[in-house]
C-alpha cells in the first residue's frame, strides 16, 4: 500500500517548514514514538535521510556532516532514554556552534510523573547542549497551530543564530497510524533578516509603522523615519509611549478604539513594528497583510499573528535601507487618508462625563513645554491615548511588567534625572495605595506633581465592554476591589498629603475641575510638590468611554467635509484613485 505524510497535525507543520527553510539532511534513529516524522521524510525524496541505531553516533554524525557541509542536520529519535545519549554529541555541536536539530519524541507530556512506561521529563536540559528548547504541542485548534508554526520557525531560525548551534524541539505524538495527506500544509514561513543579509523588496503600496513602547528619539532618529515616510508612502501609528514626535505621527487611539467600522481606513500591505510591549489595546487592531518586526534583539515577537519577517538590525539601518536610492513624494497617500480619519473624530468628541477621559481632554493641551508625563496603565494611559500632547513633552508608561505596584515610585525615580525638569503622574488610586509609601522618601522633589483619579475602585473592571461588566455592582466586591483605602475619603489623601509637604487640591465635578485646575499647569517649580486628586463614579467612567469608541456611527459626510478642506478637491479625487489601487 502507498504511503504519503503522516496525518499527524504537528508532524506535517515540522516537514513544511523544514523544506521551506531549506533543511534537508537528517540522521534518524528507530522508534515508534517519532515514526509519524520519520516515515513522512521516507515518503519525501527532499530529505536525505542516514540511520544510526545509536543515538549518540547519531548525534556526533550530524556533527560531523554539518561541520563539512556548512548546513544544519536533523537528529530524530523515539522516547524513552533515547534522547539521553544525545547529549555528548550536542555538547560538541554547542561549542563548535553547529546547526543540529534535535527533535525527541514523546507521548503527551501530561502524562511525565506518572510511571507511564517510556516517558521522561526533558522540561530541564544542561546549560550547554541547546541554545534553545521547545515543546510542541498537539494541534487541536488553530491556535495550536499558530503556536506550533512559531516554535517551529524560532527552533530553526536558533540553529542558524549568531553563528550556529544545537536546538532541542521536543515533539509529542498521538501515534496517528494513518498516512494518507498527499500535500504537505501552506504554513507560514518566518525568516530572520540580518545587516549583511539580502533584504525583502518592500511592495509599492501601503506601508504602516507600529510603534510600542520605545524611548524618545532622538532628531536623527526621527529624520530616519521621516524620510522613510516620504519615500514609501507610510504612516506611523502611536501611542504616549511611542517616542516619535515626527512628521508622520499618528496618535491614532480615538480612531482605532472605534467599535463600529474599521480598525484602520485601509489596511497597510506591511506594518513595521517597531518597540516593545504596547500598552494601547485599541492600537493594536491595527494589522497588515504581513508584519515585519524590526529590533536589535532579532526575537520572534508575532504579536499581530502575521509575522514575516523579523530584522536583526538596528532601526535606523532597517529605514535607511529602504529609504536610499528613493525620492520622497510631497505627497503622502495613505498617511493623508488617516490623518483625516482622525480629525473626523476630534471635531465630533461629545460631551462626555466628569471622569478621567474628560480630565485628559481639559489638561493635555495646557501640559507645561518640556515636562514630561508618566501614566498609569488600562484607564489612565488609554484616556490620555484619546488626546494629543506637545511634541516637546516625553510621556511614558509602565507597560513593560504591566502593573499597578510602582507608579509613583517610577516617576519619582524618573524626576530625579533632573531637579529643574517638571515631572507630572497620572494614576488610578487602586495604583495609588499600593505605592503610596513612596510619597514619603526623602528624595521627593518639588518639580512632581501628581494627577489622583479616585473612583474608589478599579474602575477597569466595571467598564461596559469588560469581561466583568456582566456581574454589574457585583464585581466591586471581589473583581474591581471596592470600597478599600478610605472608600473615597475627602481627608485621607488630603491628610497624608499635607503632612508630608504637598501642596494638595481636589475637584468631585466640572465646575470644582475648572476653578483649580490652572494652579497644577503652574509652568515654574513651585515650594512644594502637588497633588491633585480627582473623584470620579465608575458608571460616569464607563460612560465617557462608551461615548468616546462610539463617535463612528456615521462618518462618511463628515470625513469628506474634512478631506475637503485639507485637500481640496482636485487633490481628494487624485487620494481616492490612489486608495482603489
Amino acid at each position: 500500500m502507498e504511503k504519503f505524510y503522516s496525518n499527524e497535525k504537528n508532524a506535517l507543520v515540522v516537514i513544511a517548514l523544514l523544506k521551506k527553510h531549506g533543511v534537508k539532511k537528517v540522521v534518524a534513529s528507530p522508534g515508534t514514538t517519532n515514526m509519524t516524522i520519520v516515515a513522512s521524510m521516507q515518503s519525501d525524496n527532499y530529505f536525505e535521510v542516514f540511520s544510526s541505531v545509536d543515538e549518540r553516533s547519531a548525534a556526533y554524525m550530524a556533527c560531523g556532516l554539518a561541520g563539512e557541509t556548512k548546513e544544519p542536520v536533523v537528529i530524530c529519535c523515539t522516547g524513552a532514554t533515547a534522547s539521553r545519549n544525545y547529549l555528548p554529541g550536542l555538547t560538541e555541536a554547542y561549542y563548535r556552534k553547529l546547526p543540529i536539530i534535535a527533535i525527541t519524541a514523546t507521548p503527551e507530556t501530561y502524562k511525565v510523573g506518572h510511571h507511564v512506561a517510556q516517558v521522561i521529563d526533558r522540561s530541564v536540559l544542561p546549560n550547554d547542549v541547546s541554545k534553545l528548547s521547545l515543546t510542541l504541542p498537539i494541534i487541536k485548534d488553530d491556535n495550536d497551530l499558530i503556536d506550533c508554526e512559531i516554535k517551529v520557525n524560532r527552533i530553526i531560525l536558533e540553529s542558524f543564530r549568531h553563528g550556529g548551534g544545537p536546538v532541542h524541539l521536543n515533539f509529542q505524538t498521538t501515534y496517528n497510524s494513518e498516512y494518507t495527506t498527499k500535500e504537505l500544509p501552506d504554513v507560514r514561513v518566518i525568516n530572520r533578516i540580518r545587516q549583511n543579509d539580502e533584504f525583502p523588496e518592500l511592495p509599492n503600496g501601503k506601508i504602516g509603522i507600529f510603534i510600542g513602547v520605545h524611548q524618545l528619539m532622538t532628531d536623527h532618529e526621527t529624520k530616519v523615519i521621516d524620510d522613510f515616510c516620504a519615500a514609501n508612502n507610510a504612516a506611523v501609528f502611536c501611542d504616549h509611549t511611542s517616542g516619535y514626535k515626527g512628521n508622520y505621527r499618528l496618535l491614532y487611539s480615538i480612531a482605532s478604539s472605534q467599535i463600529i467600522g474599521d480598525p484602520i481606513a485601509f489596511n497597510p500591505d506591511v506594518l513595521i513594528h517597531i518597540g516593545e510591549v504596547s500598552g494601547d489595546y485599541s492600537n493594536l487592531r491595527i494589522s497588515g497583510k504581513q508584519i515585519w518586526r524590526v529590533n536589535e534583539d532579532g526575537e520572534i515577537r508575532d504579536t499581530f499573528g502575521k509575522l514575516r519577517y523579523v530584522f536583526e538590525m538596528p532601526e535606523q539601518s532597517f529605514f535607511e535601507n529602504y529609504t536610499n536610492n528613493k525620492k520622497g513624494t510631497k505627497q503622502n497617500d495613505f498617511f493623508n487618508s488617516c490623518k483625516i480619519r482622525l480629525e473626523s473624530f476630534y471635531n465630533r468628541i461629545p460631551d462626555i462625563p466628569f471622569s478621567n477621559i474628560w480630565v485628559a481632554s481639559k489638561l493635555s493641551k495646557f501640559l507645561p513645554e518640556k515636562s514630561c508625563i508618566h501614566f498609569g496603565i488600562l484607564n489612565s494611559l488609554r484616556s490620555w491615548n484619546f488626546f494629543e500632547i506637545s511634541n516637546t513633552i516625553n510621556s511614558i508608561s509602565s507597560v513593560g511588567g504591566f502593573g499597578i505596584d510602582g507608579n509613583i515610585s517610577t516617576l519619582l525615580g524618573a524626576s530625579l534625572s533632573n531637579k529643574n525638569k517638571l515631572f507630572y503622574g497620572v494614576v488610578g488610586d487602586l495604583a495609588f495605595f499600593y505605592d503610596m509609601n513612596s510619597l514619603g522618601n526623602r528624595h521627593f522633589g518639588n518639580n512632581i506633581r501628581i494627577l489622583l483619579i479616585n473612583n474608589g475602585k478599579g474602575t477597569e473592571f466595571r467598564n461596559f465592554n469588560h469581561k466583568a461588566a456582566h456581574f454589574g455592582i457585583e464585581a466591586d466586591k471581589y473583581i474591581a476591589a471596592a470600597g478599600h483605602f478610605g472608600n473615597k475619603s475627602e481627608v485621607l489623601v488630603k491628610n497624608y498629603a499635607e503632612n508630608l509637604g504637598f501642596e494638595y487640591f481636589a475637584a468631585s465635578n466640572k465646575e470644582q475641575f475648572e476653578n483649580v485646575y490652572n494652579r497644577f499647569l503652574e509652568p515654574k517649580i513651585t515650594d512644594k510638590p502637588m497633588l491633585f486628586e480627582v473623584f470620579t463614579d465608575s458608571d460616569d467612567e464607563s460612560k465617557a468611554l462608551e461615548m468616546m469608541v462610539n463617535i463612528d456611527k456615521d462618518t462618511s459626510q463628515s470625513v469628506k467635509k474634512i478631506a475637503k478642506q485639507v485637500l481640496g478637491e482636485n487633490r481628494l479625487k487624485a487620494l481616492k484613485k490612489a486608495l482603489k489601487k
